[in-house]
């Protein structure tokens, strides 16, 4: 099979532990069609797909919703996300649908033949969105990579320690107390990497790099994969052991400055806490908030008492 990723030594050293950017050819794959996505959403199970509207202050991510899908099939919903302001997301379509896995088990294959990067829990997330949709600041606990198909896209990442995120805020996201969304200054702006992210091009980024995400004035397809490495579980827990040893006892670990001879009793401490039901974060589930119209897919219905977001609204 030919490659679907051009390498340079670069792509290949780096990987997993830096910013990196790619090319591919996917963007030419009948797979990701209007027709074929259509059909895609039509296959992907009904209750799984969740639909997302956003505000426009790139600050106020309390104004990230869910809504409800009604009875719309696929077609309408492409086309409510190409008159409006929506954010579609198939979740691990991988694991629902035999094309979408055959292609994430391509890529991994790849990956893992190019770097010799053992990859593990490979999670494929497609996302269709509207032009000048947005995704707020937030981080990842595991590892992404993110393809463009179609449309233009801003992608703005940002260093993964303080003050971009703090040790707290980086701990309850791995704790699940918190949502992965995070406290955003525009000035951060200007130490991130932007790039205009066009169709053929592949990001990934060191892991728990805080990101956002400014749709152009285009339909934008997307596909985000989470995975995991051994390097990046090992991390994951030191953070998920850091978390509950500030909560519990009232420590102070920072995931820079700790002894690296402590991460080993760090990592198994973490397994153990999850092997006796995990730190309860008690974080609360995202509710609906909104329904498409029945007739114009592009039209939202907000719940009562909600803050309908507003392009007055928009920081300048």
């Amino acid at each position: 099979m030919k490659d679907i990723l051009t390498w340079a030594a670069a792509h290949k050293a780096g990987f997993g532990r830096e910013n990196l950017k790619f090319t591919h050819n996917l963007h030419n794959s009948p797979l990701f069609t209007d027709e074929a996505l259509i059909a895609l959403i039509d296959r992907y199970p009904r209750d799984k797909l969740e639909v997302f509207t956003m505000g426009y202050d790139p600050t106020n991510w309390g104004q990230w919703f869910l809504g409800r899908r009604g009875a719309h099939d696929g077609r309408a919903l492409m086309e409510g996300v190409k008159a409006g302001r929506l954010w579609l997301n198939l979740r691990k379509v991988n694991h629902s649908d035999a094309d979408i896995g055959a292609l994430c088990e391509a890529m991994f294959a790849e990956i893992r033949a190019q770097t010799g990067v053992r990859t593990l829990k490979e999670d494929l997330g497609l996302l269709i969105s509207s032009p000048n949709a947005h995704v707020f600041y937030h981080l990842d606990i595991p590892l992404v990579t993110l393809w463009q198909i179609r449309g233009v896209k801003h992608v703005y990442v940002y260093p993964p320690k303080d003050p971009y995120v703090s040790d707290h805020d980086l701990e309850g996201v791995a704790l699940r107390e918190s949502d992965e969304q995070l406290r955003f200054d525009p000035a951060w702006d200007a130490e991130a990497m932007k790039v205009e992210f066009v169709p053929g091009q592949m990001l990934t980024w060191t892991q728990n790099a805080p990101h956002r995400i400014v749709n152009q004035d285009s339909v934008n397809v997307s596909l985000s994969i989470e995975f995991m490495t051994p390097a990046a579980i090992w991390r994951a827990n030191v953070i998920y052991a850091n978390g509950c040893l500030r909560r519990w006892l009232g420590l102070k670990p920072t995931l820079a400055t700790s002894p690296r001879w402590l991460e080993p009793f760090k990592v198994v401490f973490a397994r153990l806490v999850k092997m006796a039901g995990g730190y309860n974060g008690n974080k609360s589930p995202l509710k609906p908030r909104f329904t498409l119209d029945d007739t114009r897919p592009e039209v939202l219905h907000f719940d009562e008492g909600v803050e309908v977001p507003m392009p007055s609204n928009r920081a300048a």
